[in-house]
C-alpha cells in the first residue's frame, strides 16, 4: 500500500474510536476468514479480503440479498489505486473501513461516490427509476433488519398495515425531494426516466436526512456492529417510537412501519420516543364522546383516520385537546396522509385554526377539526360519529394539505388516537376535578338556568393499560 492509500486509510480510520475499531475489526475477520490473532493482525490482515459470497452468507437472514449486493458494490467502488476501472473483485480491509467510516461518519459530499455505485455498477448518470428501486430496497431493508433484530420496539409486521405498498409510498416521498440543476422537480413518469447526475444525488442525500440514516442501521443492524448507545444519535435511536397499549388486544394499526417512521420524524425531537394508544374505534367503540373521553387532557397526540374508501390519513395535535368553542394548538400541528402517498403538511403562517373539539353546543359547531375553518376543514369529523370532511379548494389554508379523503364529504371507517411522548404530569392526579366540582356554586346557577352539565359525559377514568403494557 502507497503512502497516500496509507494516510487515506489511516484518516478514516482515526474516525472511529478505539473500540469501535476493534470492533470493526472482528467483523472483517469473520467476514474474511481470518481468525484474527494478535500475530496475525499487522502481517496478514491487510491481505486478507471479502467475498460477495462471506458476506451473503453473513447477512442472508438480517438483509434482503438486493440490499447485501448493493453494499458489496459500495465497498468495492472504494478506489485505493486511483484507477477506478481496474477495481477487484474483492474488498480489501482498507476498502471495508473506508465504506464504513465514509457512511457512518461522513458528509454527503464524501459520501455520494458510494452511494451512486450502490444505486448503479456503472459509472455515470443514474435514472429515477433506478434512484427509486434504490429507496425501496433501502427502505425495505431497514424494516427488515429491525424486525429481525427485534428491534422495532414494540411494534410488529403482526399488529401493523402490510409495509410493501408503505415502503413504495416513502420512497416515492423521498423521491419528491429530486431538484434539478435547474430547481424544477420531475414528478410521476417523468422522474423515472430523467437522468441525475452524481452533483443533484449528492444535494439529495444532503437535504433529505432519511438516506444517510437508513444506511446507518442497514449496516449497523445488518452486520452486527457499532450498536452502542453513545455511538448511535437520537436520529437512530428514535428511529422507531416506542409502542405502547397494543400488546395483545389484536389490533391491527391503520400505520404500517415506512409511515411511522416518516410521521415521528416530523414530531418535536423531545416527542419521538414513546407512541401510547389512546383510543381505537374497534376497541373503544364507534362514538364520539367516547373519542372525547379518551383523548382529551392527554398531551401531544396524533389522530390516524381510514375512510370508507380506504383513504388514510390525520393529524398531529401539538397539545392536549380540550372541549371548548375556540381554536387552540399552535405552529408544531401539522396533517399528514398516509394511502394512498405518503405526505406531512405544515402550517403556512395564514392563521391559527390548528385544532377545534367542540361537543354538546347548540351556537357552534360540534365535532373535531384541524386546519381550515368552520364548514371547511382541511380535516373534521362530526360529532354525529362517521360523518367527516376534508375541504380544500385547492389547498387548506392553515396546512396547504390538498383534500385528504377520497372525497370531500367521507364515511368514517375507523379511527386511532396516540398520544405522543410522556404523559403529562396532570394526568395522573387521580380523581381531576372540573371547575364546576371545585365551586359548587357555580353547578348550581346552571342548574337554576336550566343548563345541563355538557362536560358530564367527557370525563376521564384512569387509563387500564399504560407504561408496563410491552
Amino acid at each position: 500500500m502507497g503512502h497516500a492509500e496509507s494516510n487515506m486509510y489511516q484518516n478514516h480510520l482515526s474516525k472511529f474510536l478505539p473500540e469501535e475499531q476493534s470492533e470493526i475489526d472482528g467483523v472483517f475477520d469473520i467476514l474474511s476468514g481470518s481468525s484474527g490473532s494478535a500475530g496475525a493482525k499487522n502481517s496478514k490482515a491487510t491481505t486478507k479480503t471479502l467475498t460477495l459470497a462471506a458476506l451473503q452468507a453473513y447477512t442472508q437472514e438480517p438483509l434482503p440479498e438486493q440490499m447485501t449486493v448493493r453494499l458489496y458494490n459500495g465497498m468495492k467502488s472504494v478506489d485505493l489505486t486511483g484507477k477506478s476501472s481496474g477495481l477487484s473483485e474483492q474488498i480489501a480491509k482498507e476498502q471495508f473501513v473506508i465504506f464504513m467510516s465514509t457512511l457512518l461518519k461522513g458528509n454527503a459530499d464524501e459520501k455520494i461516490t458510494i452511494i451512486m455505485r450502490m444505486i448503479s455498477k456503472t459509472e455515470g448518470p443514474v435514472k429515477g427509476k433506478q434512484i427509486q428501486e434504490f429507496t425501496e430496497d433501502l427502505i425495505m431493508s431497514v424494516v427488515h433488519v429491525l424486525s429481525y433484530r427485534k428491534e422495532l420496539k414494540g411494534w410488529n409486521l403482526e399488529n401493523t398495515r402490510d409495509s410493501a405498498s408503505g415502503v413504495k409510498a416513502l420512497a416515492s416521498q423521498l423521491l419528491s425531494e429530486l431538484k434539478l440543476a435547474d430547481g424544477t422537480k420531475p414528478m410521476g413518469p417523468q422522474l423515472m426516466e430523467t437522468n441525475f447526475d452524481q452533483s443533484v444525488i449528492e444535494d439529495w442525500v444532503y437535504r433529505v436526512p432519511q438516506i444517510s440514516i437508513f444506511l446507518s442501521v442497514v449496516i449497523r443492524q445488518g452486520l452486527h456492529v457499532l450498536q452502542s448507545v453513545t455511538d448511535q444519535t437520537k436520529d437512530i435511536l428514535n428511529l422507531v417510537p416506542d409502542c405502547k397499549g397494543m400488546k395483545e388486544r389484536g389490533l391491527v394499526s391503520l400505520f404500517d412501519i415506512p409511515s411511522i417512521i416518516y410521521i415521528n420524524s416530523h414530531l418535536p425531537a423531545e416527542l419521538q420516543h414513546k407512541w401510547r394508544l389512546l383510543f381505537s374505534s374497534r376497541l373503544h367503540g364507534e362514538s364520539f364522546s367516547q373519542l372525547c373521553r379518551h383523548i382529551v387532557d392527554k398531551g401531544p397526540c396524533i389522530m390516524i383516520l381510514r375512510d370508507s374508501d380506504g383513504f388514510i390519513f390525520g393529524g398531529f395535535a401539538s397539545q392536549s385537546w380540550e372541549v371548548k368553542p375556540q381554536f387552540q394548538g399552535d405552529n408544531k400541528c401539522f396533517l399528514f396522509s398516509v394511502f394512498p402517498s405518503l405526505a406531512v403538511y405544515i402550517y403556512t403562517g395564514y392563521n391559527d385554526h390548528y385544532m377545534y373539539l367542540n361537543h354538546g353546543q347548540q351556537t357552534m359547531p360540534n365535532g373535531l377539526g384541524m386546519g381550515g375553518q368552520h364548514g371547511y376543514f382541511g380535516l373534521w369529523i362530526d360529532s354525529d360519529y362517521g360523518k367527516g370532511h376534508s375541504k380544500a379548494k385547492p389547498r387548506c389554508t392553515t396546512y396547504n394539505s390538498p383534500q385528504l379523503s377520497a372525497k370531500e364529504d367521507f364515511t368514517l371507517d375507523a379511527v386511532e388516537v396516540w398520544a405522543v411522548g410522556d404523559l403529562p404530569e396532570s394526568t395522573g392526579k387521580k380523581g381531576k376535578k372540573s371547575i364546576l366540582d371545585v365551586d359548587p356554586e357555580a353547578q348550581a346557577l346552571l342548574e337554576i338556568a336550566g343548563k345541563s352539565r355538557q362536560s358530564e359525559g367527557l370525563r376521564e377514568t384512569i387509563e387500564e393499560d399504560d407504561e408496563d403494557d410491552n
